[in-house]
């Protein structure tokens, strides 16, 4: 199996740009002009925010029309958001998946359309690798590991861990928590006393983080799965009368720029970054699909980590 990674709430559906009449899938409108829908997660955090400046601002320079839905976090938004796509007959579809699974029937719809389909920053978990094209984003797993590797290194004794778990079911969610519990593994010091998803909002690390606290007198480490869920896990420490970055240390993975802040501040002790600058490559990607030629099934983002001293540095020309 290969993980390259609809209503309560009403469906936001925005046009970006002018709504261009999108050909059989595979053909632009007359004119040239390529129309992508593109179905993202929601708003839920600073990430998703430059996420989704990055895409609109690239549609916009590539010249490509771009209908934007946002799913509110819900898988069954999303999917109403691609048939609708399909039903507009746009050129290519590309989306942030809210959970790994459930996507076949809609995929497939699309294909049968000849419509590809773009994964972005999030990945699926389907046996059927030609239900989309290329997946463009980071290794969650990765970041996962870097993670462990520095509580690894810097971890004095025995060090108790509570780890706030972004979206259950989420590619990211899933693939951080694997790659940190990897590299711990082998150091018997490092437990993991509580984990809970914060849903990678701000409220939700906070309202976890209080829990934590209420529960456990003997938090070394928080590790978040964003820096949102951070934040908001500072914003509960400091409540509890503590010291966050001092008496809890606090591992996150993001650098959006409220995160990078608070680094930098020592607040946070170090941050993976997962940068959320797609737009694009994706528009760059979104073209060579449309014109039916040959692009890489996995297309992997280039990324590095920050510390106290690091994030000091890169934040006067920090993009996001």
């Amino acid at each position: 199996m290969k993980r390259l990674t609809t209503a309560a709430a009403a469906l936001v559906l925005m046009t970006v740009t002018a709504c261009g009449s999108g050909g059989s899938g595979a053909d632009e409108s007359d004119d040239g002009t390529i129309t992508m829908g593109f179905a993202q997660v929601g708003a839920e955090s600073g990430w998703r925010t430059a996420n989704t400046e990055s895409i609109q601002q690239a549609a916009e320079d590539a010249g490509i029309d771009l209908q934007f839905s946002d799913a509110q976090q819900k898988q069954e938004n999303q999917i109403r958001a691609i048939r609708s796509y399909i039903q507009q007959d746009v050129d290519v579809i590309a989306f942030s998946p809210v959970v790994e699974t459930g996507w076949d029937a809609v995929l497939l719809e699309a294909q049968r359309a000849d419509i590809p389909v773009i994964l972005t920053d999030r990945a699926i978990d389907s046996d059927d690798t030609t239900l989309y094209e290329t997946f463009l984003g980071s290794d969650f797993v990765e970041e996962g590991r870097k993670a462990g590797q520095w509580l690894v290194d810097n971890a004095e004794g025995e060090t108790n861990v509570v780890e706030l778990q972004g979206t259950t079911g989420a590619a990211p969610a899933i693939d951080r928590k694997e790659g940190f519990e990897e590299i711990i593994a082998d150091n018997s010091d490092i437990e993991i006393i509580a984990t809970q998803t914060g849903d990678f909002t701000r409220s939700g690390g906070k309202e976890v983080m209080e829990a934590f606290l209420r529960s456990h007198d003997d938090i070394d480490v928080v590790y978040a799965h964003n820096d949102d869920m951070g934040l908001g896990a500072i914003e509960a420490i400091r409540a509890a009368g503590m010291e966050p970055g001092e008496d809890i240390q606090i591992i996150t993975i993001d650098a959006v720029e409220a995160g990078m802040e608070a680094l930098a501040a020592g607040e946070i002790n170090y941050i993976v970054e997962c940068n959320p600058l797609l737009g694009d490559q994706l528009m760059e990607l979104a073209e060579k699909v449309v014109a039916g030629e040959e692009v890489p099934e996995r297309v992997v983002v280039e990324e590095t980590t920050f510390t106290q001293e690091e994030a000091e540095a890169a934040l006067p020309d920090r993009q996001y």
